[in-house]
């Protein structure tokens, strides 16, 4: 068993406050408005999607709908599983949520399991421990939400028997867990009953207009700043400290290289094969819990196509710069793309970072994606610059020829398709 190897929670500051996750921790996150747990939840659901690792996620309060609608891209994961609690809980089976399921399940970005008894506990019990057992791996889970819960099984009796069976159950299989709980629904004495038994406990509060993190317990930790609140603030996922905001100096070296590994397509396992270190390496540097050695950081340089001074401040001449030359494009990896269906270059420098950037991306003939090319929640232009291509978005099938653009705003499509006979190219800028 391996509870001490450090997981990042897509969070950089929350990190190195609580110096990673470690595999087999039961997180309750005491949540004072019932709304400030979600952006913590995405940045955890992005990491676990970055890196390949399943995650399966128990809805009592969102219809599948609504909950894809939340996710955005993140639903884009063949890695993600939803159980849906709500339907045939608090949606009382109305046609009006189960119409959901009358559409094609080869819409679904990810795999949604209708749970059709779950104010049952031991039939929701049964399907988790199920799925789970299908999974290979450190399982990730994020249960929205205890108070959800509640609410369909009657009582905080309920609650603390099913926790408290399943929290050890959960740290024995080597999974990480996310149990979200409004803080003022619940009696303090079901906080603090849950809190005796959970690894790691969080609250999330709002005082005089200021959201704030603290940490209440994290065991297995040397910890300091137990019981500190930490102001913080939020901006679509990204979530910045006030502590970070008043650093001075360079570049961040944890989140550069994120950042530029993020860039260029690549895992943390796939970063790290590259460079010859262990993916825990990786992980570890990138929640800034280690420095990397300098052979390691040359390496990664390497293997990034960057020069090692772009790790540590910005490249203020690539500002200044109006030409780039076919020689600095860089190919890239597309995640979940399988080889040969795609190829995708970089067009400016990987740690360049412009407010828009610029890919061209050739998809062979007869060659279909089932997803999109990013993970990305903004405006894209695409331009077709030769040959045919085929766009699903909401259902709807879209022709593109040769000249034609495309423009999304928040839009996700669900498949490309080249139905022509020759390698289609396409112009593609992601707009920040």
């Amino acid at each position: 068993m391996c509870q001490n190897l450090s997981v990042s929670s897509g969070v950089r500051q929350l990190d190195r406050l609580l110096g990673g996750l470690y595999i087999g921790d039961n997180v309750i996150w005491h949540d004072d408005s019932g709304s400030l747990a979600s952006v913590y939840c995405l940045n955890f659901l992005q990491a676990s999607a970055e890196e390949r690792k399943p995650l399966i996620y128990a809805s009592f309060d969102r219809s599948p709908r609504n909950l894809l609608e939340k996710l955005g891209s993140l639903a884009h994961n063949p890695y993600l599983t939803i159980l849906d609690c709500f339907t045939s809980g608090k949606g009382a089976n109305s046609p009006t949520f189960l119409r959901f399921y009358d559409e094609p399940e080869s819409d679904y970005p990810c795999r949604i399991i209708r749970v059709e008894e779950p104010s049952q506990i031991d039939q929701f019990t049964k399907i988790l421990y199920d799925v789970h057992g299908t999974m290979q791996g450190d399982v990730r889970f994020i249960f929205e939400s205890i108070t959800g819960m509640q609410e369909l099984w009657g009582g905080e009796d309920q609650i603390l028997s099913f926790y408290a069976h399943s929290c050890p159950r959960l740290y024995e299989l080597n999974t990480i867990a996310y149990w979200i709980m409004e803080k003022q629904a619940h009696s303090p004495r079901l906080r603090a009953q849950l809190s005796q038994i959970a690894q790691v406990v969080i609250e999330l509060a709002i005082k005089r207009g200021a959201t704030s993190l603290t940490i209440i317990k994290a065991e297995k930790r040397d910890m300091d700043n137990l019981h500190s609140p930490f102001n913080y603030w939020t901006r679509d996922l990204t979530i910045t400290f006030d502590e970070e905001k008043r650093t001075k100096g360079g570049i961040d070296l944890a989140l550069r290289l994120k950042e530029l590994r993020t860039k260029r397509g690549l895992s943390q396992t796939e970063l790290a094969r590259l460079v010859g270190v262990t993916p825990s390496t990786i992980s570890q540097v990138e929640s800034n819990l280690i420095y990397p050695s300098l052979p390691a950081l040359l390496k990664m340089a390497e293997v990034l196509s960057v020069e090692v001074n772009s790790f540590f401040q910005d490249k203020e001449d690539l500002r200044k710069r109006v030409i780039f030359s076919a020689t600095e494009s860089l190919e890239i990896k597309l995640p979940e793309v399988e080889e040969g269906n795609l190829h995708a270059r970089l067009l400016t420098p990987v740690d360049f970072d412009p407010k828009a950037e610029p890919y061209l991306i050739e998809i062979p003939p007869q060659k279909s994606i089932p997803r999109h090319f990013f993970a990305h929640k903004g405006e894209e232009l695409g331009y077709l610059v030769s040959g045919k291509l085929q766009l699903k978005l909401a259902g709807n099938t879209h022709t593109i020829n040769t000249g034609d653009l495309v423009y999304l705003t928040s839009e996700i499509p669900g498949e490309w398709t080249n139905p022509g006979s020759r390698a289609a190219k396409l112009l593609w800028i992601k707009i920040k």
